[in-house]
């Protein structure tokens, strides 16, 4: 609840959270509801509470923190820029890029801003989640420049988006889920599909020769050869391309298209929760939910995110 779970306002926020001795108390009331609970055996109870932030379990003397084995492990930056970072996230309508965040913030490196921004993005996404189904349309798009030379879905240089919306009737989108893949063969479709689409749903898409081993599979599937339709693509589809445009729009405009491929997916991950949450009402809760993630997300070194330059 608004005011007593997680603050309902940047004002709020910072009387909750002057000091990272608060923060830490928030976190340990989202990671152990219930109690301490220690990582290595099991045990619960009151924990011993030592210098510097330690927690030792009273039943095997294991040492830990309640921030050990989150994506704030070994972290240098004060929680306090760390709630301000999620709380800022969270609460513009189209995210944030390093750059912003640094000077919002104040952050020391350019490094440092990217490196949370890219950890945040991975407590975004809750594993597990369930699939898309009713009327699914699926297609690909293409996150790049422009090409010469090519045609059709032939692609040298850009990098292939597969994505999937719910379709709602009468009118209106659903759910969707985006994942970069390495071609649109058969095979690399069909795992997309199978993935984030249940078995009972109906699957629309294009007449690309791809989908199908869909019906094979056991999917519904409902073709349309867009080019005997009469109509455009976007009025057949309307609900794929429609998430395409927004997020070419979005790379473009908030992270001015400098997006490295080897990096894409951690985008397509923040960028399919903002759209699925489009229309949430409480910005607050979604910082709630975000630190509810971050605290059971396991850490990831720099050099694991990084797979080269930033």
């Amino acid at each position: 609840m608004a005011g007593r779970d997680y603050p309902r306002g940047w004002d709020e926020l910072q009387a909750w959270f002057p000091d990272d001795a608060a923060c830490l108390t928030y976190l340990e009331r989202l990671r152990w509801r219930d109690g301490f609970v220690c990582p290595t055996c099991g045990a619960a109870g009151n924990p011993w509470r030592q210098t510097r932030s330690r927690l030792v379990c009273p039943a095997c003397r294991h040492q830990t923190t309640v921030t050990a084995g989150t994506i704030f492990d070994k972290s240098r930056t004060p929680l306090t820029s760390w709630f301000a970072a999620s709380w800022y996230v969270t609460n513009q309508k189209y995210g944030a890029n390093a750059l912003g965040l640094q000077r919002v913030l104040g952050l020391g490196s350019y490094q440092t801003a990217w490196t949370m921004l890219h950890k945040l993005r991975r407590a975004m996404v809750i594993p597990g989640r369930d699939r898309l189904g009713g009327d699914v349309e699926v297609d690909e798009s293409y996150v790049g420049g422009e090409e010469e030379g090519v045609r059709g879905r032939l692609t040298h240089d850009k990098a292939i988006v597969a994505i999937a919306v719910e379709v709602k009737q009468p009118r209106g989108f659903g759910r969707a889920r985006l994942r970069r893949i390495p071609d649109v063969s058969g095979a690399s479709l069909l795992g997309f599909v199978r993935d984030v689409i249940e078995p009972d749903a109906i699957v629309l898409t294009d007449g690309w020769r791809g989908y199908g081993p869909l019906t094979r599979n056991g999917y519904t599937h409902k073709a349309t050869n867009i080019s005997a339709s009469g109509d455009p693509a976007h009025v057949v589809m309307p609900a794929v391309h429609r998430v395409a445009s927004l997020l070419k729009r979005w790379l473009m405009g908030t992270h001015q298209g400098a997006v490295r491929p080897i990096h894409l997916d951690a985008y397509l991950d923040e960028y399919t929760v903002r759209f699925n949450r489009r229309t949430s009402r409480s910005r607050g809760l979604l910082f709630y939910r975000l630190l509810e993630q971050a605290v059971v997300t396991d850490p990831t070194p720099y050099g694991d995110i990084v797979g080269g330059k930033p």
